[in-house]
């Protein structure tokens, strides 16, 4: 297994100097931070078919709806090929366990809300049904930081769980379009120009770099600029849709040639590798250290005064609920199956990676202004997400001293 590459403690590191900067400054002025981030940096009218007749771009919107687009084609790229590579982390029937796990997490995370939710009072502007897709999703960014000093470089564990963070992310953010929908149904027909737009790319220019065919026909097909622009197409159908912008750009990753042979998630190999799908995370990677330290900016400031109900019951689903049901997935598919765990993977590594999807911070922040009503449960909520990083260091000192006892044993 190919080690993985060090930009994602880049990324770790400009996510965690935005939050603390925002932090400190939603704090000492709180008014000040939010006229920054709701500062109307430009309005601007478009025609009705591409964007709403006025829109007004913040700080905040552009970096959420805009660049974290990004970032999520990068987390789509990694799991794409996870996928559909042979030798991919899911390629094989194996991968039916930790994805048995997303599943399990998922579910058990979403009823302990709705049975919390149903018991006591909730606040003004929410419903049973609000806000329970918040606490879905992972950070694959800290997840990464806390793996990375429990398993060390290259061990299997470290690759699983970045994949199974990515899913979570994956799914929590599409649970969160399917249960927020429009209230024009007809906008879902803006979904056929990502369609086309996949499609038209691949026929006119991705299917041209497999199989015998001419080295000018198959240079053609390896220019970057079809896919970037299929990709604007496509950002524009998915928002148009009703669904989160920030998965705008991930239909086209299909249609974009990508290697033969899998390396691992985000592995350090890669960066030998020109295929278009490879040279379009490679550019990525500088300007994402930037993008996350705006995102931290924009949307980490955690207003320490914010706590409550909704802050509890984000942590319990974070911290209980999750690991929980992962588990509880993973134990099921196994017996139902006869099974057996990922390669290289023990019982124990598929626990610590259970509690370690516990930690939801980046793209669950990022579904909050959907998911919540706003105003202080929105805080409330940001806060509980914040908090839930500290299973990292819990994690890691279960690790230790685990590992610490198993010496002992031995001597």
């Amino acid at each position: 297994m190919y080690r993985v590459s060090s930009f994602l403690m880049h990324f770790a590191f400009a996510l965690s100097l935005g939050v603390v900067l925002a932090t400190c400054w939603v704090n000492l002025s709180p008014s000040s931070y939010y006229d920054f981030v709701e500062w109307r940096v430009l309005d601007i009218s478009l025609p009705l078919w591409l964007l709403p007749a006025e829109s007004t771009f913040t700080p905040q919107s552009i970096v959420t709806q805009g660049l974290m687009a990004l970032f999520m084609f990068l987390m789509g790229k990694e799991m794409w090929e996870a996928l559909i590579i042979e030798g991919g982390g899911l390629s094989d029937k194996r991968s039916f366990v930790p994805l048995a796990g997303v599943i399990g997490g998922t579910v058990l995370c979403a009823a302990v809300w709705f049975y919390f939710a149903r018991q006591g009072d909730l606040p003004e502007g929410m419903s049973v049904s609000t806000g329970w897709p918040t606490p879905i999703g992972s950070d694959v960014v800290i997840a990464y930081v806390f793996g990375l000093l429990i398993f060390g470089k290259g061990h299997p564990a470290l690759n699983l769980l970045l994949l199974i963070c990515i899913g979570s992310d994956f799914l929590g953010l599409i649970i969160l379009g399917i249960s927020h929908p429009s209230q024009d149904l007809l906008l879902l027909g803006w979904l056929g120009l990502p369609a086309l737009a996949c499609l038209g790319v691949w026929r006119l220019f991705g299917s041209h770099t497999y199989g015998d065919i001419k080295e000018r026909t198959r240079r053609r097909g390896l220019a970057l600029w079809p896919y970037v622009l299929a990709c604007l197409i496509s950002y524009v159908g998915v928002s148009k849709a009703g669904l989160p912008p920030s998965l705008g750009l991930l239909p086209i990753i299909p249609a974009i040639p990508h290697a033969n042979r899998a390396f691992g998630v985000f592995a350090e190999a890669e960066w030998l590798l020109h295929d278009p799908l490879n040279r379009f995370a490679h550019f990525l990677v500088k300007p994402l250290i930037v993008i996350l330290f705006l995102f931290g900016l924009t949307m980490g400031g955690i207003d320490m005064q914010a706590h409550g109900p909704t802050t509890n019951l984000v942590l319990i689903c974070a911290w209980i609920a999750k690991p929980l049901g992962f588990m509880l997935g993973v134990a099921l598919i196994l017996a139902l199956s006869k099974g057996k765990l990922p390669t290289r993977i023990s019982l124990t590594d598929m626990t610590l990676i259970a509690f370690l999807t516990g930690i939801s911070f980046t793209v669950p922040v990022l579904s909050l202004d959907v998911a919540l009503p706003g105003g202080s449960e929105t805080e409330a909520a940001r806060l509980g997400l914040a908090a839930s990083a500290m299973m990292g260091p819990l994690v890691l000192i279960v690790s230790r001293l685990k590992r610490g006892l198993r010496r002992e044993t031995m001597r």
